[in-house]
């Protein structure tokens, strides 16, 4: 129970703070808008020379393998609903640390995706 409380931490915190990490990233690079090889390349030459990056790409490795050995210990049919708890804090660290505007809207769709995930982990058994 401990490791799989674990892992869905694991699941969620760095896995989505690594998502917005290259929002930010990608953000600061800026909109990508010739998708010719060298452009491309030259895009993602300029995002990797900044950390937000590369501590992005480490969170959200750490979010993949830890899914993976969710989906060793548990029913996949509760770790994809249950793992939809990271919507709510992509949503509240866009706001908190990438300064979004989240309208009154999309607060009431996050509290929805709140309240499935708890039907879904009432109903784990």
């Amino acid at each position: 129970m401990l490791t799989a409380a674990v892992l869905y931490f694991l699941i969620i915190i760095p896995g989505t703070c690594g998502e917005m990490c290259m929002s930010h990233t990608m953000k600061t690079v800026g909109e990508v808008t010739d998708f010719r090889p060298r452009s491309v390349a030259r895009s993602l030459g300029r995002a990797m020379k900044l950390p937000s990056f590369w501590i992005g790409i480490s969170m959200m490795a750490a979010g993949f393998f830890a899914l993976l050995g969710m989906l060793s210990i548990a029913k996949v049919s509760f770790v994809f609903p249950a793992t939809a708890l990271s919507y709510a804090v992509g949503t509240l660290g866009g706001r908190l640390f990438l300064g979004e505007r989240v309208t009154r809207q999309r607060w009431v769709g996050v509290l929805l995706v709140c309240v499935g995930v708890i039907l879904v982990a009432l109903g784990k058994g």
